[in-house]
């Protein structure tokens, strides 16, 4: 099935990275995904076939850039350069997840702003819109000179622990920067938030050094947007039970968990980690503690919004 509505054709494809997602996200549609296939050549050349014709079509590719980052960031754009070639009226690169996010400013004399160089790639190879979930930094969103919709995942994750009625929750923050987000989950969970203040002696390592707020006796939310080796959790997790908290949970939209993140989560005092499907978790990753929310539905919804020219911006409510 081809949703057509007049001279307007919808028409959805996905790379290697994150196809059940794309295949979920189909499902809510009402619509068949797009026949292509992603191979290598012997030299390890990425390879892109499509095999239905886009021309005229508003195609919409389906590719979060989580490891291996490169092989498919570079999915991507071929993707999106042989869309363009077959004559397709517009292409929008659904990025669940944006790699680079992290690398959005110079910290360091010498420093890449890898994540604008990302998007200039991405405009580059063609795409006419970008929709991504929970950017690290918003401020990614002023790096492209196309349309981009920063959908949020808060909704599914509030929702989430709402229904599991917990009591005396306080939210926590992983970190200063992180307090905007806490503060949102804490409004919608009518609680108050408390901080972690920690430190980085260097990338992927943290230090926690103090617990702003008081958690004693309560059950702590932990919100971030993503968990990447799982340390800072770890810790946080560990002070907080030191703290005199009754139990722990941890949240986040993008699990990347990069090794050994799922053992030491599974280890942890954490009571339940709760991520979305933004990327794609092979079986040895999905600990027994895990609980995975689908945003399938919401890329649909804002898909459907943007194919029939209506307002994205409901979806950030």
């Amino acid at each position: 099935m081809i949703i057509d509505h007049g001279n307007k054709k919808l028409k959805v494809f996905t790379g290697n990275a994150n196809s059940e997602l794309a295949m979920k996200i189909c499902k809510c549609l009402g619509q068949e995904i797009g026949k292509s296939e992603m191979t290598r050549f012997r030299d390890g050349e990425i390879r892109a076939r499509i095999f239905e014709t886009v021309r005229g079509s508003e195609v919409f590719i389906i590719q979060p850039t989580n490891s291996p980052t490169d092989t498919h960031l570079m999915e991507l754009l071929i993707m999106i350069d042989a869309m363009k070639r077959a004559s397709a009226k517009e292409v929008c690169a659904v990025i669940p997840y944006y790699a680079y996010a992290r690398q959005d400013r110079k910290t360091q004399p010498r420093d890449p702003i890898t994540a604008k160089l990302i998007a200039n790639l991405i405009t580059a190879a063609g795409a006419d819109r970008v929709v991504t979930l929970d950017l690290h930094a918003g401020q990614i969103q002023g790096f492209f000179d196309i349309p981009v919709d920063n959908l949020k995942a808060m909704p599914i994750i509030a929702d989430y622990l709402l229904k599991k009625n917990l009591e005396d929750v306080i939210v926590v923050s992983p970190d200063v920067g992180g307090v905007v987000r806490s503060r949102e989950l804490a409004d919608r969970m009518n609680c108050q938030i408390a901080i972690v203040d920690k430190r980085r002696p260097q990338p992927n390592v943290a230090e926690v050094m103090n617990i702003i707020g008081n958690v004693e006796g309560k059950t702590c939310v932990i919100i971030d947007d993503m968990i990447d080796t799982g340390g800072t959790i770890v810790k946080a997790s560990e002070a907080l039970i030191a703290q005199g908290a009754k139990e722990v949970y941890a949240c986040c939209t993008h699990a990347v968990f990069s090794e050994p993140a799922a053992e030491i989560l599974q280890a942890s005092p954490v009571k339940e980690v709760i991520v979305t499907d933004s990327i794609h978790l092979p079986i040895e990753k999905q600990i027994p503690k895990l609980t995975q929310l689908s945003v399938a539905p919401l890329f649909a919804e804002a898909i459907m919004r943007i194919f029939e020219e209506l307002p994205v911006s409901k979806l950030f409510d």
